[in-house]
């Protein structure tokens, strides 16, 4: 992977009263761009450095920082790279799949601190409920003192309108339906007296990815994440975009073509369930394909079929996103592993350089890295980026 190129913010204001503005700035910037000396950041904030030394002292008081190893210059006193704290802000984070649940906390830089997972032939508000409900209390009796002090809310990843996938999921519908009239983040607050935030589950990954992966090296791309359905999100000018209605990117719905020629959903054709519908038919058990440490290996008569199918289907689903918006590349990742999301990616760029681009330029496929992990650490994200970080489309310059 080449060097990525990672642009500067500059949105600073020196004025009296806009420190947390300010705070955020700086904090935006270290998470973008790792270790960096008071020096650089003021550079980079249009700042001065009083005062960018000033808000650092502080943020580092306050624990949200931590000093690097000193560098020395040709002149001058050597310099301290600041950078943001390990556990310096923790939030949980909540993925509600079709599969499973996966209930984590994480810190600011995305690392996850604690773990836990839920596996069910389909989710039902009632159990998922006492799941995060008993995991939260079992998670805050692992941290210290100090750690639960800086939790700051809980985020929660699901589908939207997740009772209208009822055949697809394989449940009952008068089960389902429940989910219409569920406030999961009413809910939630109500047991854990925690700030909840929701966002749509493939959006989370987009986040997740672009907070804490690749996302720094695009300014504009597609994000397809494939988990027991293919879902995705949308990032432009450096922001994912969310919509008006916090459904955009909603790329699971693309069109795409069964195999008697009719009109399917992208979901249709490129999503693990196909493969759990394919080991089914010959009498395995599909909750193979979820067990933790995932590996496949020793179904690859079944999942190299999978994989073709899905390559194609994500070439041609590519160049129908870059028919809208000239990205600059599509991001692919899912709940699987690395070795099966490589193999995703290359023969995804193999049948793109196959399709026909008249009119198109031809976007750069590329492997996520976070993980299968990305909706949960995405969640988690939502009340940090709310409280510590700066959102929305920031003035950027190259």
């Amino acid at each position: 992977m080449t060097t990525a190129i990672i642009r500067k913010i500059s949105a600073g204001v020196n004025q009296s009263g806009v420190r947390d503005h300010n705070e955020r700035l700086l904090l935006t910037l270290l998470q973008r761009n790792g270790p960096t000396a008071g020096s650089d950041l003021a550079r980079m904030a249009n700042l001065s450095p009083q005062t960018v030394s000033i808000i650092l002292r502080e943020m580092e008081a306050e624990g949200l920082l931590a000093r690097g190893t000193p560098i020395k210059g040709k002149v001058g006193k050597p310099s301290v790279p600041m950078a943001l704290a390990e556990g310096g802000v923790l939030s949980f984070g909540c993925k509600v799949g079709r599969r499973s649940a996966v209930l984590l906390l994480a810190d600011f830089r995305g690392t996850v601190l604690h773990q836990m997972q839920l596996n069910y032939t389909y989710p039902l508000p009632g159990p998922l409920l006492d799941f995060v409900t008993r995991g939260v209390r079992e998670i805050l009796g692992l941290c210290s003192a100090a750690e639960r002090k800086r939790i700051c809310g809980i985020g929660v990843a699901m589908p939207f309108e997740l009772w209208k996938w009822t055949e697809m999921v394989g449940a009952p519908a008068e089960e389902f339906v429940q989910w219409k009239d569920v406030d999961l983040a009413a809910e939630l607050a109500a047991v854990t007296d925690l700030p909840v935030s929701t966002v749509n589950d493939a959006t989370a990954g987009c986040q997740a990815e672009h907070i804490f992966g690749r996302g720094k090296e695009f300014r504009d791309y597609a994000y397809f994440f494939i988990g027991a359905f293919i879902g995705g999100g949308v990032v432009l000018n450096h922001s994912v975009y969310p919509g008006h209605q916090g459904n955009a990117g909603a790329l699971g719905s693309l069109r795409s073509v069964g195999p008697q020629g009719e009109s399917r959903q992208l979901l249709d054709t490129a999503s693990i369930y196909l493969l759990e519908a394919r080991l089914a038919e010959f009498g395995l058990d599909p909750k193979q394909l979820w067990v933790q440490p995932q590996d496949w290996s020793a179904l690859a008569r079944f999942v190299d079929p999978w994989l073709g199918q899905t390559a194609q289907e994500l070439a041609k689903a590519s160049l129908s996103v870059c028919a809208v918006i000239d990205f600059e590349a599509i991001v692919i990742d899912g709940a699987f592993p690395d070795a099966i999301k490589q193999a995703l990616v290359e023969r995804t760029r193999r049948y793109l350089a196959n399709q026909d681009m008249r009119g198109l330029i031809s976007p750069r496929i590329e492997a996520g890295v976070v993980g299968g992990n990305a909706r949960a650490i995405g969640a988690a994200a939502s009340p940090l980026f709310d409280r510590y970080f700066m959102n929305g489309n920031l003035r950027l310059q190259g």
